[in-house]
């Protein structure tokens, strides 16, 4: 460091606003990052990283704008630019000991003792950098030169003293390695699975150690990119049921905008698919946010989460009709999609959730969870009561945890039912719900389960439906205009 006396002055980046913490929404992402960007890669396959800003997420997982090739980047984006969520975990499958592909020698030219490699997703300590020329002379990292990457990931070869000595007259570097290969992550690496020697879990299986890991229950899961394939769709269906042996959860799934290019294929697609979980939201099409395409699953996991920020970190509200800062609606290829009143409720009446333009702004459009409509039970085919349902077990369970194994007499039982009333009417004072009202009921609990260890309360449960179609009926009254004109 130089010595320095006088004054001066330093400028930082421009930091994002600090992200509103919410849990109810607790995002889990799994998908590919460009973890080549980082000083070890290895460090971010597999693993579950909890980000609680757009900083701590671009620092564990690397950061690009080829969303095509990086999701996790799409969801990083949604959450830390466009909404502000945090905390969300995030899970890389992309891994560079097994997608990689090997780089032939490219000449990159010189300039201010600098030579750019433009080839994406390079691997730093694979590089085999010459100097051209007839002595072809072999440069050594940290000896001749310094490898880093530019803002667009691209790495910049910057030649020290020594380097520029060895490279001499020559105006063109060689340079060879190997790179990341994001087309290469297939469904299995996504669905993952537990391996059989070491135990160690890969892909969703990792969704298993979110809670105890970091005391969060997850309420949402997305695979942006690959929750389009049916096997991966499955997996993510049947990870929502009992989690952890009790805990339930949603899931977003992406209809493929390639398989269905206009809405009346959409249900096809969707039924093909298997999307037709209560605990899953099926959509269409893709977005443009900010001139990039992105999976519809990362903006309305990313606005649901927001939402739930806004109402006390509890997922009464539906998301339908809330506005998101998007510029169209598109397919992979980015030809827009520009849906009206009578096609959007058309893909509502088969469970599917869309955006649509409305008074000038783009809006979540749609109730029903992927169940609808062969499911019409209030409970499973509205997202909001779904979620509270979801959130409402999750909650008792966190909460009453501590009075297993207590023993079974009337103090425990009172205890219980007096703070979860007291709870349940303060959400009704709330306008959260309806109702809500738990019993120990004397039928349910025979005195054979109590000796068994086995206990049982009986909890009604109504959390509000949202108001989906308001209708006001216009009647001609010729009396008005009568007493208008005769002052009636």
């Amino acid at each position: 460091m130089s010595y320095k006396h006088g004054i001066g002055i330093e400028e930082q980046s421009t930091s994002l606003v600090t992200p509103v913490e919410s849990s109810s929404g607790l995002q889990v992402i799994v998908g590919t990052a460009p973890i080549n960007m980082l000083a070890e890669p290895a460090s971010a396959v597999n693993k579950l990283i909890l980000a609680h800003s757009y900083e701590e997420a671009v620092s564990a997982l690397g950061y690009s704008d080829d969303y095509e090739n990086y999701t996790l980047c799409e969801a990083i984006d949604a959450n830390f630019k466009m909404r502000n969520n945090a905390p969300v975990v995030f899970i890389n499958v992309l891994d560079p000991a097994k997608h990689k592909k090997t780089v032939s020698a490219v000449e990159c030219k010189i300039t201010d003792g600098q030579a750019t490699l433009t080839e994406k997703g390079m691997l730093l300590d694979t590089l085999n950098i010459t100097a051209t020329g007839a002595s072809s002379a072999k440069l050594t990292a940290t000896t001749h030169y310094i490898a880093e990457f530019n803002s667009e990931g691209n790495v910049v070869v910057t030649l020290t003293a020594a380097g520029k000595t060895t490279v001499g007259s020559n105006t063109t570097l060689s340079i060879s390695g190997t790179k990341i290969d994001p087309t290469a992550v297939k469904a299995e690496d996504v669905i993952g699975g537990v391996d059989a020697k070491t135990g160690k879990e890969t892909g969703l299986e990792l969704l298993r150690q979110v809670d105890p890991k970091f005391g969060l229950t997850p309420g949402i899961l997305l695979a942006p990119g690959f929750s389009k394939l049916a096997t991966v769709a499955a997996v993510m269906q049947a990870k929502c049921v009992e989690l952890n042996g009790h805990y339930k959860l949603i899931c977003i799934l992406d209809i493929s905008a390639t398989a269905a290019k206009k809405y009346t294929d959409v249900a096809d697609v969707k039924s093909d698919n298997g999307f037709s979980s209560k605990y899953a939201i099926s959509v269409w099409p893709k977005v443009m946010y900010a001139g990039k395409n992105m999976h519809f699953s990362s903006v309305l996991a990313a606005e649901i989460c927001y939402m739930d920020s806004e109402n006390s970190d509890i997922p009464s509200n539906s998301p339908s009709n809330r506005t998101i800062p998007i510029q169209s609606a598109c397919l992979d290829d980015g030809t827009e999609v520009l849906l009206d009143d009578n096609q959007a409720n058309a893909l509502n009446a088969q469970g599917i959730v869309t955006a649509l333009p409305i008074n000038g702004s783009w809006r979540v459009w749609g109730n029903n969870t992927s169940c609808y409509p062969d499911n019409k039970d209030p409970k499973d085919r509205w997202i909001s009561v779904r979620r509270m349902f979801n959130w409402q077990g999750n909650t008792f369970i966190k909460t009453y945890f501590d009075k297993v194994d207590d023993n079974t007499n009337y103090k425990l039982i009172e205890s219980l039912v007096d703070a979860e009333n007291v709870r349940g009417n303060s959400l009704v004072a709330q306008g959260l719900v309806a109702g809500m009202k738990l019993e120990f009921k004397e039928a349910e609990n025979p005195i054979a389960n109590i000796l068994d260890g086995k206990i049982k309360f009986h909890q009604k449960f109504s959390p509000y439906t949202p108001a989906e179609y308001i209708e006001n009926v216009l009647e001609f009254d010729p009396t008005l205009v009568q007493n208008a004109l005769t002052g009636g």
